[in-house]
């Protein structure tokens, strides 16, 4: 159950894809003054050496993150996320690589708040570490729960501002997070209907991964943005991941159209073979 870490895969092309549409969302709530929370159900360390033990083991971010710098164009989505990652980078080398709560908390106004879970033992402890780090506008504004964020998440909904984003990303090395990601997502809306909810998932040769894109785009909501990147052909042992998905309920007017410039330039940059590709859908169409 705790044998997964993020830092293994850190700056990968998932995390390309998931944090680049993460940073976009957070832009467009900083449009308002309004105050918002962002909830992250699997928070992780929060921000990771890629010269460390974990992260140079796989090396998955010379397929990811790496094949994106130093690019002369790129649209306005990628060059945006990059930023982001480099604002941790001031050499920038891009050694430390920032995971959702630590790009949250570059985000974040004073009047935000930031709520963390991770159950992981050793992920935790790391992840207050790093925070005890940051200073104290950020521990006034962060709280950390040791918990089960898919359990955890009820208690939240909805946040005092009414305004919020809800980032939902387990491991999925447990195939009954599925499950209960799609579950969690149907109790928050009951909860908090206005919720930006984000679930980003794998593409893996396993048949919960299919069924939970299909089952989150059956939801009865008013709108959501679908997209996946593949990279590769899946592996013939049926294990490794050859992509991944996004799937956001109540997203920007904004994330489609800069999708439709960035998914083809990316499936250019981080595709691995012929069978490099992407999908992008929404809800209600033509929105």
């Amino acid at each position: 159950m705790f044998s997964y870490r993020h830092a293994f895969h850190a700056g990968n092309h998932a995390d390309v894809l998931k944090h680049a549409v993460f940073v976009h969302i957070l832009d467009y709530f900083n449009r308002k003054e309004t105050p918002y929370w962002v909830i992250d159900t699997h928070a992780g360390a929060g921000i990771y050496d890629l010269t460390g033990d974990w992260a140079a083991q796989s090396g998955e971010c010379v397929d990811g993150l790496d094949r994106l710098l130093g690019a002369d164009t790129m649209p306005a989505l990628i060059d945006r996320y990059l930023n982001a990652v480099l604002h941790f980078n001031p050499d920038g080398l891009a050694n430390l690589y920032p995971g959702s709560p630590w790009l949250a908390l570059h985000a974040l106004r004073s009047q935000d708040r930031l709520r963390l879970f991770e159950m992981h033992p050793s992920e935790i402890d790391v992840l207050k570490q790093n925070l005890g780090r940051q200073g104290r506008l950020t521990l006034r504004q962060t709280a950390v729960y040791e918990s089960d964020g898919f359990k955890g998440l009820k208690a939240l909904l909805p946040p005092p501002p009414r305004r919020g984003l809800i980032l939902i990303d387990p491991s999925y090395e447990d195939k009954r997070d599925y499950r209960k990601t799609l579950q969690a997502v149907r109790d928050g809306l009951t909860r908090f209907a206005t919720g930006c909810f984000i679930v980003w998932y794998p593409l893996v040769q396993r048949g919960e991964s299919h069924e939970l894109a299909r089952s989150l785009e059956r939801l009865e909501v008013d709108s959501w943005v679908h997209t996946t990147l593949t990279v590769c052909k899946p592996a013939s042992d049926g294990y490794g991941l050859h992509g991944s998905g996004m799937f956001v309920v109540n997203p920007p007017w904004t994330l489609y159209k800069e999708l439709e410039q960035a998914l083809p330039w990316l499936r250019e940059k981080l595709g691995q073979d012929d069978n490099a590709g992407f999908t992008l859908t929404q809800y209600p169409k033509g929105a």
